[in-house]
């Protein structure tokens, strides 16, 4: 564990609105400089995180690598945290086949990451993905190889190497959400992970919040419903638990004139009380994506309640964010959403990075 008197300085890399880094000064990691392409998503990260100085540009640019490298060296960062996007090879996204990787220029900034630590040389770096990130190919030297082969080859001499895939649920983050992890740290030192921590189911984390309906607000901050079209909101009223509408016989998702829509079994889909939540995705304010809708209970009439995603209150729990967190003033809610759907849940990221020694 962490000596938490010593103060550990970071870069963070892709960093977005930095939901990932939400908890990290309580470990005394304490992010410094931060790096974000999206000038709108860096001002958000200035709202949050005021005392953290962020570099707005594209990490390709020599320049921006340039001023990263000589703020890092001044500030004596001695962590490096990469989470680049991963849209170009999630399952989620357009890019499903392995030829497509090459593709999607997304896929390849790691390596722009890489070239930063190279001139850093921290004692410690952190790079995080989506599971199919591992099957990545990098070019180097005339030859395509993987993420860890090319962090040996280049790496291995002076620093550990150690690759896992981890679950945001063994981190007790209300959400399972899978991620492959890299951690590169110097020959000497110590990095150390407990990622069996207690699951916490929905039951647990949002079982107590009042139920509320479409467009209702329960009073209470951030936990109100979002408007959602009536065809939805009824294939949801006779949607059981952790069923999809398709399941059902007659109240089934629909177009105006009365025909089935064609979909996959994981949409208009409501969660289940006793496990984690599933994944959330960046489309998480819409009922027809990825199992969004909340569990419900039972209704005296044979109905089911809550018809409606995720209210932003029970969205922030199960991302391991406080209820109460503030939008920031540059982001409207439904672009929220979409960063927190981008995001690494901050509990996930506390556990990952608690164990370093200095």
């Amino acid at each position: 564990m962490r000596n938490f008197m010593t103060v550990l300085n970071a870069v963070s890399l892709f960093s977005s609105i930095g939901i990932a880094e939400y908890y990290l000064k309580d470990i005394g990691i304490n992010v410094v400089l931060a790096n974000e392409i999206d000038s709108k998503r860096a001002k958000a990260h200035l709202d949050i995180y005021p005392s953290t100085e962020i570099i707005s540009g594209d990490i390709t640019d020599k320049d921006i690598r340039k001023d990263i490298i000589l703020k890092a060296n001044k500030l004596n960062v001695e962590l490096l945290i990469a989470t680049p996007p991963c849209q170009g090879v999630s399952l989620a996204g357009l890019n499903k086949k392995s030829e497509d990787y090459l593709k999607d220029p997304r896929n390849f900034l790691i390596l722009e990451a890489i070239k930063i630590f190279e001139e850093l040389l921290p004692s410690y770096f952190l790079v995080e993905n989506v599971p199919r990130f591992k099957k990545m190919l990098f070019p180097v030297d005339g030859e395509y190889i993987d993420l860890e082969e090319l962090l040996i080859k280049k790496f291995g001499s002076s620093y550990n190497i150690k690759v896992e895939e981890l679950n945001s649920a063994d981190f007790s983050v209300p959400q399972s959400r899978a991620r492959i992890v890299y951690r590169i740290w110097k020959k000497g030192l110590k990095w150390d992970i407990d990622n069996s921590k207690k699951i916490v189911t929905l039951e647990e984390a949002i079982g107590d919040l009042p139920s509320i309906e479409s467009g209702e607000d329960s009073g209470l901050k951030n936990h109100f419903a979002r408007l959602h079209p009536e065809n939805h909101i009824l294939a949801m009223k006779h949607t059981p638990t952790g069923k999809s509408a398709f399941d059902n016989l007659e109240y089934y998702p629909k177009k105006k004139n009365g025909e089935k829509i064609k979909g996959y079994n994981n949409t208009y889909k409501r969660m289940n009380w006793d496990r984690p939540a599933p994944t959330v995705t960046m489309r998480n304010e819409i009922i027809s994506s990825q199992e969004n809708v909340h569990p419900g209970r039972e209704l005296s009439d044979g109905t089911w309640s809550d018809a409606r995603v995720l209210s932003l209150r029970e969205l922030l729990i199960v991302s391991s964010l406080p209820a109460e967190m503030e939008i920031p003033k540059s982001l409207n809610e439904r672009q929220f959403r979409t960063l927190v759907g981008e995001g690494v849940p901050p509990l996930m990221m506390k556990g990952i990075l608690e164990g370093v020694v200095v």
